[in-house]
């Protein structure tokens, strides 16, 4: 069977290769394994949370409708917590929508989610359905998001793909395409360009890259070999984060303690500024992951 639905999860096999698998947890929707060639390609950490009494520490956690923090206390996602509530919602699944390439949809709306929680985000005036499609093929995973706003009021929100990558060594590891990009250290709380042809890791990294180019191939390289190619589709920003050994120390669901040699997030998003949707509007963004190939380097592309 290409889709399995469990009680709380959801495995979906490639019809073509059984060795290329993903499981979505309900909760959250968060794909918390990418197996391919029957190689788990996610990093999830060993204290995550599976049972649905927080977010997952690992995979790909998804972030709405605010990245982090709000600082201003005036606007309407101040009193959420970080990175929002659809990671640790109960989202529905809609089912298979496509057999080959297999794709599954999942949705959520203002009725899926806890009231208290809610009431959080403009004091739970917004009516809004989210719908995230998962597309599994040859060394290949597609994630999209669909937001419709159906109330009768405006709404800003911003959103993120966490997408936790396994890796094998970080200090062997690079990230490419990146260079001349603007970016706001959140380590220094700086803003400035990115002079390093390619990032390099030896401590904790957190940067925000904003509005790269959709043409940029962003590739996560070790030692010459590319593991993985990230392409988006309208998410300009991407997040580079690695915790290295006193943050992740700090985190108790962060297992094993040096979990961190084997990790790497890069995050496509749009969290530099707020999206905007007024009522009736829709608005879509996807990330595609996809594995080896050679490297490109693309330095100045407008």
């Amino acid at each position: 069977m290409p889709v399995e639905e469990l009680e709380d999860r959801v495995i979906i096999i490639d019809p073509t290769d059984s060795t290329n698998k993903a499981t979505i947890l309900k909760y959250g929707a968060t794909i918390i394994s990418w197996e391919n060639q029957s190689q788990e390609k996610l990093w999830v950490s060993s204290g995550a949370s599976l049972d649905g009494s927080k977010p997952v520490r690992g995979g790909i956690p998804l972030v709405f409708p605010i990245f982090g923090k709000q600082k201003s206390s005036t606007h309407p996602t101040f009193k959420l917590p970080q990175h929002g509530f659809v990671r640790n919602s109960n989202w529905e699944f809609l089912g298979q929508v496509s057999e080959n390439p297999i794709t599954v949809q999942f949705g959520l709306g203002p009725e899926n989610i806890d009231p208290n929680s809610l009431k959080l985000w403009g004091d739970g005036n917004y009516d809004f359905t989210l719908i995230l499609t998962i597309s599994l093929s040859k060394d290949k995973l597609i994630t999209s998001i669909d937001v419709e706003n159906n109330g009768n009021e405006s709404f800003e929100f911003n959103w993120l793909f966490h997408t936790y990558f396994k890796i094998p060594d970080i200090t062997d590891t690079l990230v490419n395409n990146l260079i001349d990009q603007q970016c706001f250290d959140q380590l220094l709380n700086e803003q400035y360009i990115e002079k390093a042809p390619a990032i390099s890791f030896h401590e904790e990294f957190d940067r925000i890259y904003k509005n790269v180019h959709f043409d940029k191939i962003i590739q996560i390289i070790e030692l010459g070999k590319v593991l993985f190619n990230i392409t988006r589709k309208n998410l300009p920003d991407a997040v580079v984060w690695n915790p290295w050994i006193k943050k992740s120390g700090g985190m108790a669901d962060f297992k094993p303690k040096d979990g961190w040699k084997n990790m790497l997030c890069v995050e496509p998003g749009n969290v530099g500024s707020m999206i905007e949707l007024r009522s009736g509007e829709k608005w879509s963004g996807a990330q595609e992951l996809t594995i080896g190939g050679e490297i490109k380097i693309q330095a100045n592309i407008y």
